[in-house]
């Protein structure tokens, strides 16, 4: 196992490099998209709460459609390749960010906006000089979950055409003795998964 391994990696380097950037690639820019789109609607559920339940539950549903049947949809209206991905990653990574966007905010104590509304702080000023630096660390961790999300979703992307290392656990699979290929695969998606956790802490350091 381990010398069939080391054989693997030593005949495949390249080709393996290229789908773990790849891999790295998707899931970057599909959790920053999310942030993007994500963190506003957190922060416009948290004056709404009427529409938060509605909002919440939306994206709730979403999380429970198989990422595959997900998939399966966006690569019908999308069609193949890396976009296709990157949208299902969106689709996915929105609840922890807009849900610990929304909880965070509605969670920082009373007394601090009182206090800022006091000192005639406007609702805009309450908002950026007082919820969002207070609320940032439950809000980073949505955006930290996200990112481990990404990473296991950015996997099926094989199925679409778009690289990734699913190409390569997916090869492993239609293959005899593919233990070690699929062994690579899955080692260097957890460890993309672990690098991008200790690039994020320090990031937010």
């Amino acid at each position: 196992m381990i010398q069939a391994t080391i054989q693997y990696l030593n005949e495949n380097s390249s080709y393996i490099i290229s789908q773990f950037s790849t891999h790295i690639y998707i899931s970057i820019v599909g959790v920053v998209l999310t942030v993007l789109v994500g963190f506003p609607i957190g922060v416009l559920l948290s004056e709404n709460k009427k529409a938060a339940a509605v909002v919440l539950g939306l994206i709730n549903v979403i999380q429970t459609i198989p990422s595959i049947g997900m998939l399966t949809i966006l690569l019908i209206i999308m069609g193949l390749g890396k976009n296709t991905v990157i949208a299902t990653v969106v689709l996915y990574s929105l609840l922890p960010i807009v849900n610990n966007t929304y909880v965070g905010l509605n969670n920082v104590d009373a007394v601090y906006i009182d206090s800022a509304r006091g000192i005639g702080m406007s609702r805009f000023q309450v908002l950026y000089r007082i919820k969002i630096p207070l609320a940032a660390p439950i809000i980073l961790a949505g955006v930290r979950n996200a990112l481990v999300i990404a990473v296991g979703i950015t996997t099926i992307g094989s199925f679409v055409g778009a690289g990734g290392l699913g190409d390569i656990i997916l090869r492993g699979i239609n293959i005899t003795d593919g233990k070690p290929i699929i062994f690579v695969g899955a080692f260097l998606c957890a460890l993309i998964a672990w690098l991008l956790d200790r690039l994020f802490n320090w990031l937010v350091k």
